[in-house]
């Protein structure tokens, strides 16, 4: 298999599972920061234009953090990334889902890239219109955080006493905080803490220039 990713982007989540899998796996870096992911060749490989974009051993791409992920759990079931218990299982998925879907994609994304959200009126031509957005973003990102920490009262992990996939979802929301001085709650400090601690995360942020 083959991991597309970038510095500072949520494909690590995905290293991270590769890593606790032992798969076998080779990784290429796009250069996001600087556009690559908009440019041939990589627009050709992944029409998306971003990362993580997973090739597997018979050629075919699977894109989308939760798709991949989700893959990833179900073919090796043995790893057991997915709870059994079906509430446990529901948690686990709604973390994920809110941390892929509106921690990294409405609130980090406005602090990020501001000029994909901001308003095009007035504040847009008097240049205000980032600096809003970006506010704006560091509140969301700050609420975001303080539910999940209500989620995470008394379990270790977003799906209860045992790692998921949803884990390594919160996990790479949980790095940006200090990018954007953003204090993380008690329970979601803990769970970072404790996801720092693992093998697989250690080896991940060492190949991202981040350990």
């Amino acid at each position: 298999m083959k991991l597309y990713w970038g510095k500072h982007t949520c494909a690590i989540g995905i290293h991270v599972l590769l890593d606790e899998l032992g798969a076998k796996f080779d990784l290429e870096e796009v250069d996001v920061l600087g556009g690559e992911n908009k440019k041939e060749p990589f627009e050709t490989i992944n029409p998306k234009k971003k990362v993580p974009l997973l090739v597997r051993d018979d050629g075919s791409k699977l894109t989308e953090y939760g798709a991949i992920a989700t893959w990833l759990a179900l073919a090796n079931p043995d790893a057991k990334l997915i709870p059994e218990g079906v509430e446990d299982r529901v948690r686990m998925i709604e973390i994920m889902d809110y941390a892929v879907g509106t921690l990294h994609g409405q609130a980090f994304g406005r602090v990020f890239m501001p000029a994909k959200f901001e308003p095009k009126d007035l504040l847009h031509k008097a240049g205000l219109g980032q600096a809003t957005t970006k506010a704006e973003g560091l509140e969301m990102v700050k609420q975001g955080f303080a539910i999940i920490d209500r989620q995470l009262a008394g379990k270790p992990y977003v799906g209860g006493p045992n790692f998921s996939i949803g884990d390594t979802a919160l996990f790479y929301c949980e790095r940006w905080a200090p990018q954007v001085e953003v204090a993380l709650p008690p329970n979601v400090a803990a769970h970072f803490d404790r996801m720092k601690a693992r093998p697989s995360v250690r080896r991940a942020l060492e190949v991202y220039g981040e350990a």
